[in-house]
């Protein structure tokens, strides 16, 4: 009898095995959310492509509530408005994907997105919604349409004695470190038999004196920055400064300048895109 049950188990111990090894299937659903819960959202997006467990707990809405910034029903209101019911009934999952991509707000003169890894809250301020002295003197400035532009169209300066761009923006935005950046470019770009061509005729000024850049916020924070503009054909990030956001339920305001009003020379050549707000930790596009 001893024999026979060996030669049983023998024959048959490939399948028992194989039965009693544990699969990626037998993990219960809920203990796959808590795992998934502290990974990033694209990490979490290529286990869902595992099985049905891991694919129906990547759309559990605790998990997408986690990785939404603790501000995204303020960022609802300002961006959808009075049609935010209308996002009621959307998983937190698809609210993710929703607010990552670039949403326009105040007459599109705006742009705000989620960092799709971190959930970070970045925010794009066009030269439309900026103060820039002369702007309305076609002499100076004029409007151009640039496809390089989130916004399309980009302010350019001709020549001028002083040059002024200044702006504010009030926000409530999650705690945190954030950088302020002017998005600018020396040359009116354009295209030219489909290639990229830069016109660079009135670019001049802007290696006598630097720019000062400036920021202040609601709560006190100071910072200046100083700049030579250069690298003629290329979009520069200037750095502006950093500040802290302290109080993820108050507003924040904050007032951003540069200046270069020297009035010994002119200067001009210059598109002026937008003011860009980023957490400190990631690095501007």
């Amino acid at each position: 009898m001893g024999a026979n049950m060996s030669g049983i188990v023998s024959d048959t111990n490939g399948d028992a095995l194989s039965s009693l090894r544990p699969r990626l299937d037998d993990i219960p659903e809920s203990c796959v959310a808590m795992v998934l819960m502290h990974l990033d959202p694209p990490e979490i997006c290529q286990l869902a492509r595992l099985n049905r467990a891991f694919r129906g707990a990547s759309s559990a809405n605790f998990i997408w509530e986690s990785k939404l910034p603790s501000n995204y029903r303020f960022i609802m209101e300002k961006v959808f408005g009075d049609n935010t019911k209308k996002t009621v009934n959307l998983s937190k999952k698809d609210l993710y994907a929703m607010l990552c991509c670039p949403n326009p707000f105040d007459g599109g003169t705006k742009e705000i997105w989620l960092d799709k890894i971190t959930g970070g809250v970045c925010v794009s301020i066009s030269s439309k919604a900026l103060k820039i002295t002369g702007i309305d003197d076609r002499r100076y400035w004029t409007p151009i349409s640039v496809r390089e532009s989130r916004f399309q169209t980009v302010a350019y300066l001709q020549q001028i004695w002083w040059f002024e761009v200044a702006g504010e923006f009030e926000f409530q935005l999650p705690s945190g470190t954030y950088s302020l950046f002017f998005r600018l470019h020396l040359g009116k770009p354009s295209k030219k038999l489909g290639r990229r061509v830069c016109n660079s005729e009135h670019i001049h000024g802007w290696d006598m004196k630097p720019v000062r850049f400036e920021l202040t916020t609601s709560d006190g924070q100071h910072a200046v920055s100083q700049y030579f503009l250069d690298n003629p054909g290329t979009w520069v990030h200037y750095h502006v400064a950093e500040f802290v956001v302290a109080n993820p339920n108050a507003l924040t305001r904050i007032k951003f300048s540069s200046t270069q009003i020297d009035c010994t020379h002119t200067k001009g050549g210059l598109c002026v895109d937008s003011v860009l707000i980023y957490p400190s930790t990631l690095k501007t596009d």
